[in-house]
């Protein structure tokens, strides 16, 4: 399964977060992430500030085409990443969807 190929559906509510084996099954699709509090969540290093703040940029890109927004931690060298879709109060796909694509720029 290739989640960075998939696309977020707007979630407005209305339907149950996923269950706790579901998101263990998707996060093995995942790199470096933890599932951690009810959140989906990953710690990315960086050599400075602007290398940082350009990844803060990228995700902020993401985001906005997504329409799904993480909650964002950001130091001189790192940059903390939490998703929960608060519309359910839970985790959903677009949570995975989202860091499977935030991956992708850290490559990049």
């Amino acid at each position: 399964m290739n989640l960075s190929n998939k696309k977020c559906v707007a979630c407005e509510g209305g339907v149950s977060p996923l269950t706790a084996a579901e998101a263990h099954g998707l996060l093995q699709h995942l790199k470096g992430w933890q599932l951690h509090e009810g959140h989906l969540q990953r710690t990315f290093q960086f050599n400075d500030h602007l290398e940082t703040m350009t990844f803060v940029n990228a995700i902020a890109w993401v985001s906005f085409r997504e329409n799904h927004h993480p909650d964002l931690k950001v130091g001189y060298q790192q940059c903390q990443v939490r998703y929960i879709t608060h519309a359910i109060n839970g985790l959903s796909e677009n949570d995975f969807i989202c860091a499977a694509k935030i991956d992708t720029l850290f490559v990049l």
